[in-house]
């Protein structure tokens, strides 16, 4: 166990804790906006209650989908070889398959939303819902914005040779888990009332959670031995992810402070034209 405490697990759980928060962000608004439909007195309680049992169901989830992994690695469910394109699928490789192709149609899903013109607003005004109801639907949609996270943990978290996922791993993973949900706890109302008024930066992390499909779909592409004619689909390594990751985040950096300096540019030529 002593991975556990290495310079690499401890800069992945930093990592991990940050892509939980990234992804998070609807989850917030969701939770803020689903609380409001109490009687003010509960809405404290219903959010930290509803996002604390979510936070257990989702350490099951991850176990459970990490254990599906390991019993259906190896096991052959579908072989084709023609002459364009090739494969061995296996419980692994379909796996990660279907997680990258979920999250990446997720992040476009997404991003196409977030682009339209209807997109609606007003979704959070509606009829006000009892504790026990506002709590089962905070819980079943952490769940279902589960998905992305977990598989997202899983396409980051470290490995050994044969592809399954040392108990260290599965520590760091789960440590992840927890640490973002206590965060969502405490920032609930901080971050959604942010987001409210800062939505564009919801585009950051939509656009990570596009990479992290490409990662997954990428590792299930090698892990089924896809290839098209001769070239063979390789795994995108996690030094390329992490490095995509930081020229990311430093261009949303230096494209916010060109805005804010284009926008104090065009304050003062409208004052210095009045």
């Amino acid at each position: 166990m002593s991975e556990l405490f290495s310079i690499p697990s401890l800069m992945t759980l930093c990592m991990l804790v940050l892509l939980q928060a990234v992804l998070g962000f609807d989850n917030l608004l969701y939770i803020s906006l689903e609380s409001k439909r109490v009687a003010e007195s509960d809405q404290q309680q219903v959010r930290r209650l509803g996002i604390g049992l979510a936070i257990g169901l989702r350490i099951v989830l991850l176990l459970v989908v990490i254990q599906a992994i390991s019993f259906l690695k190896g096991y052959t469910l579908l072989e084709f070889e023609s002459v364009p394109i090739g494969a061995v699928f296996d419980g692994h490789s379909l796996i990660v398959l279907f997680g990258g192709i979920f999250i990446l149609y997720t992040a476009i899903k997404e991003i196409f939303h977030m682009l339209s013109l209807e997109e609606a607003h007003g979704h959070g005004a509606g009829a006000q819902r009892s504790f026990g109801a506002a709590l089962f639907w905070i819980i079943l949609m952490n769940l279902v914005f589960s998905f992305d996270s977990i598989l997202s943990a899983m396409a980051i978290a470290p490995k050994d040779t044969d592809g399954h996922y040392p108990m260290y791993s599965v520590i760091i993973m789960a440590t992840a888990i927890v640490i973002s949900g206590v965060l969502m706890i405490v920032l609930a109302d901080t971050v959604s009332e942010f987001l409210k008024k800062n939505r564009m930066y919801e585009v950051l992390g939509l656009f990570v959670l596009f990479i992290v499909g490409i990662l997954l779909i990428s590792e299930g592409g090698h892990l089924a031995h896809i290839h098209l004619f001769s070239y063979k689909v390789e795994a995108m390594s996690k030094s390329t992810f992490y490095f995509v990751l930081v020229i990311m985040v430093l261009i949303d950096i230096v494209q916010g402070r060109y805005q804010r300096k284009l926008l104090a540019e065009k304050v003062t030529t409208g004052k210095q034209l009045h």
